[in-house]
């Protein structure tokens, strides 16, 4: 494969690792539970990066850009009442603010990190369509991936397994966190980009941590002694 492509390639999976990315596609899992949410969310991204990159997309940005800080605030805000006690869910057919595709598309035109930024510079030098596609394709892998598991995640908490709804919970907790960090201080004008690739990655790597624990299955200690108790009696 073209290096250049190879780059925009890598480019894509690096960006999906974005603290904003993570945020966002965990807390849209929250009011539309889909395990496609990371798919089209990345979808969406990519395709704003792609009207970018071949110029025709920077008027949509800067009319849009706003809206990105404020839609990431939104989900901070719906998750933080889903957690107060006694808040009661409500779950909208088609919430605007949970269509992956759109929200995408907004995170893409707000928050301008230096990966993406790389992309746009490698546009030049090189097919801006190919090099958008492949971008796309690294950002689909990893937040496909985050979006199944968030899914998963949701779906085991449903049901009632009390592990995964204490893991859920601890995530609704990590989304409102980083969803009013991120929103606030992008639209203050704060300087983050530096540290999004390790904040990213350490989000990355303590969500899917809590995601993994959540699907353990719990064992109640009642029935340890039992098991205990049985495996005594049998030895």
């Amino acid at each position: 494969m073209n290096p250049v492509l190879l780059v925009g390639f890598a480019l894509g999976l690096r960006h999906a690792t974005d603290p904003d990315h993570l945020a966002a596609i965990d807390g849209l899992t929250r009011l539309r539970p889909r395990s496609t949410n990371g798919v089209f969310f990345a979808l969406g991204h990519g395709f704003m990066v792609v009207l970018l990159a071949v110029g025709i997309g920077q008027i949509l940005a800067e009319r849009l850009s706003f809206l990105g800080s404020w839609t990431l605030i939104t989900i901070g805000a719906i998750n933080l009442w889903r957690l107060l006690p006694n808040s009661k869910t409500i779950v909208a057919r088609r919430p605007v603010v949970g269509q992956p595709l759109l929200l995408g598309m907004l995170l893409a035109a707000g928050f301008e990190t230096s990966s993406q930024l790389s992309a746009l510079i490698l546009a030049g030098e090189g097919n801006p369509w190919l090099l958008g596609a492949v971008f796309s394709l690294g950002m689909v892998m990893v937040d496909g991936i985050d979006g199944a598991l968030a899914a998963a995640t949701q779906r085991q908490a449903t049901l009632g397994a009390s592990q995964a709804i204490a893991g859920s919970r601890l995530l609704g907790m990590i989304v409102v966190m980083f969803s009013f960090g991120l929103g606030f201080s992008e639209l203050a004008g704060f300087e983050l980009d530096r540290a999004a690739f390790p904040i990213g990655i350490g989000l990355f790597i303590a969500v899917v941590g809590i995601r993994i624990w959540a699907r353990i299955p719990h064992i109640p200690a009642e029935e340890k002694v039992i098991a205990q108790q049985n495996a005594a009696d049998i030895a």
